[in-house]
Order: structure tokens, then C-alpha cells, then sequence
């Protein structure tokens, strides 16, 4: 096990958990590019090997948050009837599509465009926020309904790209209830991101696309650094952070769109 691992992957890994851990934004927005542009991964191998990475690391942050009672495990079945069913289907698709060489394409150019979403998400979500808070002071009609379809929406885009459960999820969100504390929602995200991921990442792993060794290797880099990313994140200005993350994204999501 040891002669498998990457000590390249394992210090991508530590950076990728180190931002995580500073930003709240999901890995996939980061490590999925990254396995593509920079060590040449299949993008299929490299999405279905995140979602796998991403239920683990997630899941440490979903016990934390259940710790501190900040997850609202309601929205968290809302979302998940949605999405479970989303990303059974999408990954039947998949698999059905002619293998990896099929969807290799469709998968890049979803991931770019998730990418760009996600980097508009966090440039504009206080500006979001506040035409929602404008227009619905309140809160939104039927939110037990469209917060079914946000699941929905998620399950296809992760399956898809592995991109989508943090920034967009949480974005979501904060539309669907506005009264409801950001802390509690971001815990409500990151919980259902866990069997989102889980079961997405599971179907890759049934089709051949996740890569084990390399999975093993991000996740030795990456679990140090959540823990420091997580202790340093009250000492780093967000909005520093956060627009040099969402320009990262923007320029990564472009040119995989391209």
C-alpha cells in the first residue's frame, strides 16, 4: 500500500484540503481540475475517484457539524430524495453511453461549466442574498418542493463533474431559507453531500473509473490538510480568500469548456 502511494497526488491533496478547509468549498472544485490539466487523469477516472475522496473527507465534516447540532437533518432528506434517485439514473446513463471514451468529452465540458457557476457563486453571493432578501423577505413558496429539485439538480451535475455540493448547494440554500443560520445550512450541505457522493462515487467505482491507488495517496495528503486548513481559517480574511479562489475557478472552468 505504501509502495502505491504518490507523494505528488499526496501534496496536491494537502494543498487542495488545506484550501478546503480555509474556503468551505467543496475538494471537487479544486481536485477534479486538477487530476484532469495537471497530472493528465481521465476525467472520468478523475471524477469518479473525487466523489470517493469527497464522501471520506466530507464525512469528518459532517461529524463535526453534527457535534455542534448544526445540521437541520430535514433539509438534509429533502435534498437526498431528490438526489439519490438523480444520481442512480444519471450514472445508469453513464454507463450505458459507450464507456469512458463515450462521455469523456461531455464530462469535461460539464465540469467547466459547474466550474464557472461555482466561481459566480462565490463573487456574487452576497449580491444573490440580497435580491433574494429584497424580492422574498421571507419564506419562498413550497420551499419542501424546490429544495427536491435542487437535490435533483445536484445529484446530475455531481455524478457528472463531482463539482457542485458546496458553492452551488449552499447557494441554493441560502435562496430556499433565508431565515435559517448560514452555519446551519453550510452543515446541512456538507452532510447530504456525503451519501451524494458516496453512492456516485460507488457507481464509478462499479464502472472502472476510480483509480485506488491515486484515491489512497489524495487522501494521506489531504486529511492534514482539513485539520489545518480548518485551524487556520479564522486567522485568514475570507474576503481575501474567497475571490482568489472563485478567479481560479473561472480561469480552470473556461478553459475546460474551450
Amino acid at each position: 500500500m505504501l509502495a502505491a502511494l504518490n507523494p505528488a497526488y499526496s501534496v496536491s491533496g494537502f494543498a487542495v484540503g488545506l484550501l478546503v478547509g480555509l474556503t468551505g468549498v467543496g475538494g471537487g472544485s479544486l481536485m477534479t481540475p486538477l487530476l484532469v490539466l495537471l497530472f493528465g487523469i481521465h476525467p472520468s477516472t478523475a471524477v469518479g475517484t473525487d466523489l470517493l475522496y469527497a464522501a471520506v473527507t466530507k464525512s469528518v465534516g459532517t461529524a463535526v457539524h453534527s457535534a455542534h447540532r448544526s445540521v437541520d437533518w430535514a433539509i438534509v432528506r429533502r435534498l437526498a430524495s431528490g438526489s439519490i434517485p438523480a444520481t442512480a439514473i444519471t450514472i445508469v446513463l453513464l454507463s450505458r453511453s459507450g464507456g469512458n471514451d463515450g462521455h469523456a468529452h461531455l464530462i469535461s465540458v460539464v465540469l467547466g461549466c459547474a466550474l464557472v457557476l461555482t466561481a459566480f457563486s462565490l463573487f456574487f453571493r452576497r449580491q444573490i442574498m440580497a435580491v433574494a432578501s429584497r424580492f422574498s423577505p421571507g419564506q419562498p413558496r413550497h420551499p419542501v418542493f424546490w429544495t427536491v429539485v435542487v437535490g435533483a439538480g445536484l445529484g446530475v451535475l455531481v455524478s457528472l463533474s463531482s463539482v457542485g455540493a458546496g458553492a452551488l448547494g449552499v447557494t441554493a440554500l441560502i435562496l430556499l431559507y433565508p431565515t435559517i443560520s448560514t452555519v446551519r445550512l453550510v452543515g446541512s450541505d456538507i452532510a447530504h453531500a456525503v451519501p451524494l457522493t458516496l453512492i456516485a462515487g460507488l457507481g464509478h467505482w462499479y464502472f472502472g473509473s476510480v483509480d485506488l491507488p491515486l484515491l489512497g495517496s489524495l487522501l494521506v495528503g489531504s486529511i492534514p490538510g482539513i485539520i489545518l486548513g480548518s485551524l487556520l481559517a479564522t486567522r485568514v480574511p475570507e474576503l481575501v480568500l474567497r475571490p482568489m479562489l472563485a478567479c481560479t475557478l473561472l480561469l480552470v472552468g473556461s478553459r475546460l469548456v474551450t
